[in-house]
Parts: structure tokens; C-alpha cells; sequence
């Protein structure tokens, strides 16, 4: 489905003051990647598409090509043609130039591109779809709010801390005063989910110093879910901008403080519109499999909702971050809670992947261990009580190399994602990961450099 000509000058002609379209599309690593385009062009962009080179989906997290992904080496680098995902025509309030935006999908002759995560997501809903299911879908999204002015001796730190107001003892969780003193950043971050469509709703005060949290709503199309998910963190950034701060989605981005976590709530609908994770008393027989479908396939996962090797520092034991592959009744210490206080909203939270996520890909590598559990009727064990983990639990990779060499066999991801999907995410993150190993961090030249 393409946004019509109707569609665009009707938003065009309600929106007189528009000079400059934003156009992108999302990168393997969740970026929005694009153009900006003159109004007196938009119309035809729109209606007729946008060329831009296939390998902008296959970027690393600094913007380079990775020629192991096979889409920009040794291809001459072709064009696809992107078209508007419908519903995502707004304007962005933040810039003080009028100025609208639009997210993009591609196409190559004709035919979805298999290298847009929005495609791989949608693969695994058709699968959905053919087993006459609909996945209701929403997600919270943990990030901080840092002091724009950085260094390397002082790379982040929470805002005001000029003024010396923060300590670093300070948790200040559910704080509605710390909300207040924010008052016109997530006014701003109100308004522009308003003006987009995007169903934001609770925000709070996280654990850690500026760290917050804002849930969307749940929507019965995991497409859209990831959408308002990317969507969100854009404005959240924009408008943290705007407000001479900026935000972070970073994972950990301070070593002694809260990670920032990307949860997935979901359940599943009938044909009939019933939620077939709710039992008769308690969970159905097939929220248990489904659970039981996202223990197995966790380890095979983390590769994806643990994408970064800052990634690995939220995933320690104490941290409110899963470490092993476990579930419980209204447990936050698990790495899948179950919830079943109100019976129609019963439902699964998948706690695992981080804010530094790309949605698309963390929603299909979910649903499809949900949807193969279900399949295959897979047991999950015994639910844990406490954070009391026994020793039939497996604990998830908290390594990023073992991580992705399991992700790069795994037979679930090539099942899930589709195996030309699977080995461009590797070596996306195989040329990452590389880069990383030829940098000498600065605690080991603290360490080593002079006492061995």
C-alpha cells in the first residue's frame, strides 16, 4: 500500500507553511537514514518513489559501507526505489524551519527489498497471518537525558550537573518532581508524538541520574508498533536537542548506573479477536508454549537485542536486566514475565533487549520464537521465584563475539529472519566488532601501560 497524490496534496494543502521534506529509511542499526527534499518536489516523491543506494541498509553503527554484507562492493552500488510508509506523512515540530517527514520503505523491481528490517518484520507476519493469528504489540523505551557539553576526560554526564545538583547516589525513581524540572522537554516530546500519531502514553522517572521511560501503546500490528518505536526515539532525541539537551539510548552509558532496556509487551489475537494467551484460569496452554518457544531461542537472539558492545555492560546479574534464559509470574527479574492480573489484557513482557535496538529486528526475532514455540508445543520448565535461577536455566551470552558466532549458525535466525537477512546483520556487526578490537581503551592503558 502507497501513499496516493490525493493523500499528499491534501496534507500539503493543510499545510501551507511546509518548505523541506524529511525522507529516510531505517539502517540495520535502527539510524534513519535520508534526504531532504524541496516542497515543490515532494509531491512527486511521494507518489513516485525516491531512488536511494540498496547498501544504506547495510551501514555500520559509524556510517561505512561493510563490503562483507555484499550489497556496495563489487554491485556498482545500485539504486532501490522507496515509497512512503502510509500513516507516517506528519510534521516535525522541533526545527524552526516548517519542515515534514516521512518514513520510507524499498523496493527493487518492484518487490519489497529483503535488506529493509520493516520487510524482514513483515515476513514473519505473514506467517502470522497464515496461521490466522494477529500479535498485539507495545513497547517501553529507557533512555537518559545527558549534559550536551562533553569531553573525553567527561563523556557523559546527567543534565544541570554545573549547578551541581546531582549526586551520584541518587536514584530518585518515580520522582514526579524530576519530571517537572523537565517540564518543557516532555511537553515537546508530547506534542511532536501528536502531531506524528505516535500513541505515546505513560512517561516516568527511571533508577538512574536523568534516566526516564515512555511506553507507547499496544496496537494490534507489530509493523506499526515498530514504527511508532523508531519514530519515538527520533523525537525523543530531537526534541532533547531542541532543549539544549541531548538523549541517549545507549545501553549503559554510565558503568554504575541503570542500563536502559527496550521491553516488548505482547499478545496474541484469534481470528475471532480473541486473545489466545488468556486461559480459562490463569495462561493458556499456548502463552506457554510461546514461552517456551522464546526460551529456546534466546541465546540464538542476543546477537539482536544486544547489538553493541556497550550492549554487553547493561547484562549483569543485579542490574534489572536478564542473564539467563528464565520466566516467572509478574517477575521482573526473568527474562520473560508472564502477566495475568486482568484476564483480556494477559499477556507477555520480553524484558531482554536493550534501548539500542533496532525494533523491527528485536519484534521479528520475538515473535518468531513465540510463533515456533506455539508449533512445536515447546515446555518452558518451571517459572522462577525471587531472582532464585537453578541450574537448568541457561545463561545468555554476555559476550559479543560469542554472541554473534551463535547468531551466524543459528538455524532459528535463518529461519526467522532469512538467511541473506542473517548474513548481512553478521557482517554488519562482524565489521563493527572488528573495529573495536584494534581500540586500546583508556583503563588498559591505566592498568598495564607501566606495571607490566
Amino acid at each position: 500500500m502507497m501513499l496516493n497524490a490525493e493523500e499528499a496534496l491534501e496534507f500539503f494543502e493543510k499545510n501551507p507553511d511546509i518548505e523541506v521534506l524529511e525522507a529516510f529509511v531505517i539502517d540495520v542499526n535502527g539510524v534513519p537514514r535520508g534526504k531532504w527534499i524541496p516542497r515543490e518536489r515532494a509531491i512527486d516523491v511521494l507518489t513516485k518513489g525516491m531512488a536511494m543506494p540498496r547498501s544504506v541498509y547495510a551501514l555500520d553503527v559509524w556510517g561505512r559501507d561493510v563490503n562483507g554484507a555484499g550489497l556496495a562492493e563489487g554491485t556498482g552500488d545500485p539504486d532501490g526505489l522507496c515509497f512512503p510508509v502510509p500513516g507516517t506523512l506528519s510534521r516535525v515540530t522541533w526545527l524552526s524551519r516548517p519542515t515534514a517527514q516521512v518514513l520510507l520503505q524499498m523496493q527493487v523491481n518492484g518487490e519489497p527489498f529483503y535488506a529493509d528490517p520493516r520487510r524482514v518484520l513483515a515476513n514473519v507476519l505473514e506467517r502470522y497471518k497464515a496461521a490466522g493469528l494477529t500479535p498485539v504489540v507495545a513497547t517501553e523505551l529507557e533512555f537518559y537525558l545527558i549534559d550536551p557539553v562533553r569531553s573525553a576526560l567527561d563523556p557523559v554526564r546527567p543534565p544541570n550537573t554545573r549547578e551541581g545538583r546531582w549526586h551520584t547516589g541518587q536514584t530518585q525513581v518515580l520522582s514526579i518532581s524530576e519530571l517537572q524540572d523537565f517540564e518543557e522537554v516532555f511537553y515537546g516530546i508530547s506534542a511532536a508524538a501528536r502531531a506524528q500519531n505516535v500513541p505515546a502514553d505513560t512517561t516516568l522517572r527511571e533508577n538512574g541520574p536523568g534516566q526516564y521511560e515512555i511506553n507507547l501503546n499496544h496496537v494490534p500490528d507489530a509493523l506499526a508498533a515498530a514504527d511508532y518505536a523508531v519514530l519515538l526515539k527520533r523525537i525523543v532525541k530531537s526534541v532533547a536537542r531542541a532543549n539544549d539537551l541531548d538523549a541517549t539510548f545507549m545501553a549503559k552509558p554510565y558503568g554504575t548506573q541503570a542500563g536502559s532496556g527496550m521491553h516488548v509487551h505482547f499478545s496474541v489475537l484469534d481470528q475471532a479477536g480473541r486473545n489466545i494467551y488468556a486461559g480459562e484460569e490463569g495462561p493458556s496452554e499456548r502463552l506457554m508454549h510461546s514461552v517456551g518457544g522464546l526460551l529456546e531461542n534466546m541465546g540464538e537472539s542476543m546477537a539482536v537485542f544486544a547489538p553493541h558492545q556497550n550492549s554487553y555492560r547493561r547484562l549483569r546479574p543485579s542490574e534489572h536486566a536478564p542473564t539467563y534464559a528464565s520466566w516467572g509470574f509478574d517477575n521482573r527479574s526473568a527474562a520473560v514475565r508472564v502477566i495475568t492480573a486482568s484476564k483480556p489484557a494477559t499477556r507477555i513482557e520480553h524484558r531482554v533487549a536493550g534501548a539500542d535496538t533496532n525494533p523491527y529486528l528485536v519484534l521479528a526475532m520475538i515473535l518468531s520464537a513465540a510463533l515456533a514455540g506455539m508449533k512445536e508445543k515447546l515446555s518452558p520448565g518451571g517459572a522462577i521465584t525471587g531472582d532464585d535461577h537453578a541450574v537448568n536455566h541457561e545463561p545468555l551470552p554476555t559476550n559479543w563475539d560469542y554472541a554473534l558466532q551463535r547468531f551466524s549458525r543459528s538455524s532459528f535466525a535463518y529461519a526467522a529472519l532469512g538467511p541473506k537477512y542473517r548474513g548481512l546483520y553478521t557482517a554488519c556487526k562482524q565489521q563493527e566488532l572488528s573495529e573495536f578490537s584494534l581500540r586500546v581503551t583508556d583503563v588498559e592503558y591505566d592498568a598495564y601501560i607501566r606495571t607490566v
